[in-house]
């Protein structure tokens, strides 16, 4: 009874907790009534709470579509893959990074010409978003500088990497991953041409015992330390890098070493007068659907239809709140996904609600029932949602293999979809459960 109460006071909070956060960050309140006359503009309670918006995509938001060409005659044929993967990599790496956060970076190519497309929500400064995209890819080594105690302590990284050293991205011939041969862990191996070869042999002699910065476009990379002078041309940046981590920043360096200039052919600014109309009639269908569903339960489980009608409120309320604060990027295939998984979200207290008269037709008492319905129900529950889940998966195509799905917009509602399968099992078990456990004399049938 103990952990009823408190997984009841428990569901009240975050319920209320995300009730606030699903409010508009301001609204206008008006009251007009006999000789009263109010307008005002009320905002949201709590102002820690104020970050938290609804991040619409670009077919809800409107925004800039970019179509840049690679400019590739430079690099060598055997390394133009490479450089293209990394071009895309840091492309999507720098409009993230100045805050145009959910963008659509994407690669295609006509014949032997290779192409990038950028879409870019809610941005109307369509020459600003040229230059940011547009610009090659700046690559730069920079020696540590011995600071005054006194600076020591509210120094930043710029100020420690302060001292340019004239080696650049021209001097990288190519970043590759390599395995540590005593270790067997991954590391980062750098091969210089003949300019960069000398430069390299130069700084690391003077450097032994201190760090030198990499930068790419004014953002620092690494910072190993020199252990010995360095007169190959060639280095290994080691550490307790993950697979994964060595590759992201062996894209990060060739995107330097081998920068591809862009050229635009193609802008467009998007409206979202479409994606406007779209919600609404979405939004439209979704009310009369949740009322639907909300009715079906009532007539047909009475008292427990109730509850469970409370369940799925609160199940609508969180995945909101949690759009908001992940954010999950709502274009209108998600919405659709959301709206299809409200309607999912019922389906397990119709399983728990079936097994529950089940329970009670072989005179089982009611508590009991409730305990062995839910107890029963749930290998169906969670197998059923386990299969949308993979279906989720295989939508989202995570790993981006080639021959599954790679769209922006189908990836939007494999994550709504599956986000909302999350939430449904909490909501469906846990806080029906409660909800049953809190009122169960008061809706017995």
């Amino acid at each position: 009874m103990r952990n009823t109460r408190f997984l009841f006071w428990f569901i009240a909070l975050i319920t209320i907790v995300a009730v606030i956060i699903d409010l508009p960050t301001s609204y206008p309140l008006k009251i007009h009534w006999k000789k009263i006359n109010f307008e005002t503009t009320v905002s949201r309670p709590f102002s820690f709470l104020q970050k938290y918006k609804v991040v619409k995509g670009l077919d809800l938001a409107g925004g800039v579509h970019l179509m840049f060409k690679a400019k590739m005659d430079e690099i060598p044929k055997e390394n133009q893959e490479n450089a293209f993967v990394s071009l895309k990599e840091n492309i999507d790496r720098r409009v993230n990074l100045f805050g145009l956060s959910e963008a659509v970076v994407q690669t295609s190519e006509k014949g032997e010409e290779k192409r990038l497309v950028v879409e870019l929500p809610g941005v109307a400064d369509i020459a600003g978003a040229i230059e940011l995209v547009g610009k090659t890819a700046e690559l730069d080594f920079r020696e540590e500088v011995e600071l005054p105690p006194e600076a020591t302590a509210t120094a930043t990284i710029y100020d420690v990497f302060s001292k340019e050293t004239g080696l650049s991205g021209r001097h990288l011939l190519k970043a590759a991953v390599e395995f540590d041969s005593s270790s067997g862990k991954p590391a980062v191996s750098l091969e210089f041409n003949e300019e960069g070869k000398k430069l390299f042999g130069e700084i690391t002699e003077k450097n032994v015992g201190k760090r030198v910065a990499i930068f790419l476009d004014d953002v620092p990379l690494s910072a190993p330390e020199v252990k010995e002078k360095i007169s190959e041309g060639k280095a290994i940046i080691s550490g307790n890098f993950t697979l994964k981590e060595a590759k992201g920043m062996v894209s990060q360096l060739n995107a330097g070493a081998l920068p591809a200039p862009l050229t635009l052919i193609e802008q467009r600014q998007i409206g979202p007068a479409l994606g406007s109309e779209s919600v609404a009639k979405s939004l439209k269908a979704g009310a009369v659907g949740l009322a639907a569903v909300l009715l079906f339960m009532v007539v047909l489980y009475r008292g427990l239809g109730v509850l469970a009608d409370f369940g799925l409120i609160i199940y609508a309320l969180l995945t909101l709140a949690l759009y908001k604060i992940i954010p999950v990027t709502v274009t209108l295939p998600g919405l659709t996904g959301f709206l299809l998984s409200v309607g999912m979200a019922v389906d397990s207290n119709i399983l728990i609600f079936e097994r529950l008269k089940e329970e009670l037709k072989d005179g089982r008492p009611y508590n009991a029932a409730l305990e062995l319905a839910f107890g029963r129900a749930w290998d169906s529950i969670r197998d059923a949602n386990i299969c949308t889940l993979i279906t989720c998966f295989l939508l989202f195509n995570p790993f981006g293999w080639s021959f599954l799905n790679s769209s922006g917009t189908v990836r939007g509602f494999a994550v709504t979809l599956a986000l909302g399968i999350f939430v449904s099992l909490f909501t469906g078990v846990v806080v029906t459960r409660t909800l049953l456990r809190t009122f169960t004399k008061k809706v017995k049938n």
